[in-house]
This record gives structure tokens, C-alpha cells and sequence, in this order.
């Protein structure tokens, strides 16, 4: 099991960019599957993005057109760049990597959207 450590939330004004990282500290390579999840208090976790094995790629509806989730096996990282935020998407951001059969998830970073 590889242990996730998350990073880059922080505050930003509606409008703006963050770029979240999911270091991992084993390899990714062959990971089945890696996603971000987000959840607010009080609500159930939702999952944002996630990319498969061929890079294939699934995003929720509400984030569609403005995040994107992308690897880099070289750095054992995962991102997700998120534009365009709006004050709906503060929450606290948790990345999912599976490898095989051992699902690993990070400690999550908190990202808020000021309006």
C-alpha cells in the first residue's frame, strides 16, 4: 500500500486556478486506477475526477470543461488542475490511488473559493 501525501489547496478568489498534487511513495505505474474525491461537511464525498489504467478520463458534470486530472509516473504524481473555480467547489480535496486490489487514500488538502 502506497501512502498518499496531498498538496497546493489553499484560498482562491472565484475565477482562479489551484493545481492539487497527490504524491505517492511507491510507484504509479501500475496503478488501475487514480481519482479525486471532495467532500464538504455535512454532505456525502463526491467523486470529482479519474483517470484508468489507458488514461482514460471521468469527470462529475459539475466540474467537467474546468478540471482535469493528469499523471506523471516519473514523479509517482498525480494533479488535478482546477480553473475557473467558484465558491461551490470549497471542500476538502482527497486523492485515491488503486493499485491492483489495495486502494491507498491521502490525508486531503482543503481547498476554499472566496466569492
Amino acid at each position: 500500500q502506497v501512502q498518499l501525501v496531498e498538496s497546493g489547496g489553499g484560498l482562491v478568489q472565484a475565477g482562479g486556478s489551484l493545481r492539487l498534487s497527490c504524491a505517492a511513495s511507491g510507484s504509479i505505474f501500475s496503478a488501475n486506477a487514480m481519482s479525486w474525491y471532495r467532500q464538504v461537511p455535512g454532505k456525502q464525498r463526491e467523486l470529482v475526477a479519474d483517470l484508468d489504467r489507458s488514461r482514460t478520463t471521468n469527470y462529475a458534470d459539475s466540474v467537467k470543461g474546468r478540471f482535469t486530472i493528469s499523471r506523471d509516473n516519473a514523479k509517482n504524481t498525480v494533479y488535478l488542475q482546477m480553473n475557473s473555480l467558484k465558491p461551490e467547489d470549497t471542500a476538502v480535496y482527497t486523492c485515491y490511488v488503486r493499485i491492483r486490489a489495495t486502494g491507498s487514500w491521502g490525508q486531503g488538502t482543503q481547498v476554499t473559493v472566496s466569492s
